[in-house]
């Protein structure tokens, strides 16, 4: 039997040069999410546990802003006639089928994830031990395997938008 989940796009083998404008923490969390996705699409589970390690150190709550907005953007644009409730449950067992070569995975990080990142959880942030950045990076791989599209570039997108949302002046 074969797996159903689409294969990846592999990662450019090219370092990727960041805008020197940014700021170095964002520079940290974009190198180490582009590493994450990189051993993902290996399935290098050392490579994994380093990269998460790094998003760990960093601005933990820019780092999953980050992962948020790079889910819910690409669930837009693979689910763009719209989502259901079956497309989320699609994608949750293809991220957790596909993540069977690590361990220690709860089902629920996935699932606090993807309601966290569609606005639809009630999750008191004080009860919740500490964030999901292994489980974010892997549905963003999922869903970046089958959009076949690159990691920079929805990196790319989700920066300046959380960059916009954190600068634009509320009323």
């Amino acid at each position: 039997m074969t797996d159903p989940s689409p294969a990846a796009v592999p990662p450019s083998t090219v370092p990727i040069a960041w805008p020197a404008e940014w700021p170095a923490e964002v520079r940290r969390i974009a190198d180490a999410t582009n590493d994450a996705l990189a051993a993902v699409a290996a399935r290098d589970p050392i490579a994994f546990d380093d990269a998460v390690e790094l998003l760990g150190r960093s601005d933990t709550a820019q780092a999953g802003h980050v992962h948020a907005e790079m889910v819910r953007t690409l669930l837009e644009e693979v689910h763009s006639d719209g989502l259901t409730g079956e497309n989320v449950q699609e994608v949750l067992g293809r991220t957790v089928r596909g993540a069977d070569w690590l361990p220690n995975l709860d089902i629920a990080g996935f699932v606090e994830v993807l309601t966290g990142a569609l606005g639809v959880a009630d999750v008191d942030e004080q009860a919740r031990r500490k964030p999901r950045p292994a489980h974010a990076l892997l549905v963003v791989a999922d869903l970046l395997a089958v959009r076949r599209g690159r990691a920079e570039t929805y990196l790319r997108r989700a920066l300046a938008e959380v960059h916009r949302a954190e600068t634009i002046e509320m009323p």
